[in-house]
């Protein structure tokens, strides 16, 4: 077991580029990454797993071929496994990402 307590903004400081992943933590087989956005994101999808969105702050919009949500600070969003999707903010967000440790895009 880690006794380390993570924090959030502490390691969001050490992320010097948009869009690059930073695994802080494992939970089983399980990740936790933070990443900060900004711009888009290609469309892809994930076969064989959801995938979980939590905004630490600013907006993170998510399209889908048919819809789009938007989730603020605070908030988190489930995409389902073979949904296709395309991530982006207009502006600046830090976003917390769980997904299993070898997603498939």
């Amino acid at each position: 077991m880690n006794n380390k307590v993570i924090n959030f903004k502490e390691e969001l400081k050490l992320i010097s580029e948009q869009w690059t992943l930073k695994n802080i933590a494992k939970m089983n087989d399980y990740e936790f990454k933070l990443v900060k956005i900004k711009g888009e994101f290609m469309w892809h999808n994930h076969e064989d797993t959801d995938k979980t969105f939590i905004v630490l702050d600013g907006t993170l919009k998510i399209d889908f071929i048919d819809f789009s949500v938007s989730i603020t600070e605070g908030e988190m969003y489930v995409v389902p496994k073979g949904k296709k999707h395309k991530p982006y903010a207009e502006n600046s967000a830090n976003i917390l990402l769980i997904e299993p440790s070898k997603p498939k895009n």
